[in-house]
C-alpha cells in the first residue's frame, strides 16, 4: 500500500480524477445540456463539489491515523486546493452569469441575503488557506501558527453547509448529509485533541517519605 501511495503516478492519477467533475461540466456546457436554468445548475454543481472536496480534505488526517497510512498526507494539499478551485468556479458563476460582474450589486446582495453572506464568508476563509498551502508558507508562519490558521477549514466547511441549507429551503437532505459528515469529522478532531492533551499531561511523582528513625 505504501508503495502505491508514494508513487508519483498515484498523485497524477488522483489529480486527473479530481478534474473529472470540471471536465463533465465543460462537456455539458459544450452540449448545452445544463437544464432549463443553466446558471442554477452550475452553481449547485460547483457548490456540491466544493463541499465534497472539503470533506475529502478533512478525511485525510483521521484516515491516515485510523488506518495507519501516514503517506495519505501527500494528497491533502491537492484536495484542499481542488476545494478552492471549485469554490472559485462557484463564486464566478454567481459573479458572472448571475450578477453580470456588477460588484456593487454583489456587495448589496452579500449584505442583504444571509445565505449569500455566509457563503461568501466561507469563500473568504478559504483564500488564506489556499495562499499559505505551500512549504514556504509553513516555514514563514511556523508549524503551530500554520496549523492554527488551517484549522479554519472546519469553519469554512460549516459556513458552506449553512449556506447550502439556507439556499435549498425545502429539500434539505443533501446539506444535512454534508453537515453530518463535517460534524463527525469535527468531533473526531476534538476527541483526538482531547485524548492527546490528556496523554501529554504531566504526571506528578510523589517523593517517598523518609523515616527519621532510619
Amino acid at each position: 500500500m505504501r508503495a502505491l501511495l508514494i508513487s508519483k503516478w498515484t498523485k497524477t492519477t488522483v489529480f486527473l480524477i479530481c478534474l473529472i467533475p470540471f471536465g463533465a461540466l465543460v462537456w455539458r456546457i459544450l452540449r448545452s445540456d445544463l437544464g432549463p436554468n443553466p446558471v442554477e445548475f452550475l452553481q449547485h454543481a460547483t457548490g456540491d463539489w466544493t463541499l465534497r472536496f472539503l470533506v475529502f480534505t478533512l478525511c485525510i488526517t483521521p484516515f491516515r491515523k485510523l488506518f495507519k497510512l501516514p503517506d495519505l498526507i501527500r494528497f491533502r494539499r491537492m484536495l484542499g486546493l481542488f476545494a478552492f478551485f471549485y469554490v472559485c468556479l462557484h463564486f464566478l458563476t454567481y459573479l458572472g452569469p448571475d450578477q453580470s460582474f456588477d460588484l456593487a450589486g454583489m456587495w448589496k446582495d452579500v449584505a442583504k441575503r444571509p445565505f449569500i453572506t455566509v457563503g461568501f464568508t466561507a469563500f473568504v476563509l478559504l483564500i488564506p488557506l489556499a495562499v499559505t498551502s505551500t512549504a514556504g508558507w509553513i516555514r514563514r508562519l511556523g508549524g503551530k501558527r500554520w496549523q492554527m490558521l488551517h484549522r479554519s477549514i472546519y469553519l469554512a466547511a460549516i459556513c458552506g453547509v449553512i449556506h447550502y441549507y439556507w439556499l435549498v429551503k425545502s429539500d434539505v437532505r443533501r446539506p444535512l448529509f454534508y453537515g453530518a459528515l463535517v460534524g463527525i469529522l469535527l468531533l473526531w478532531r476534538l476527541g483526538d485533541w482531547f485524548f492527546k492533551r490528556r496523554s501529554q499531561a504531566p504526571v506528578r511523582v510523589t517523593a517517598p517519605s523518609v523515616s527519621v528513625n532510619g
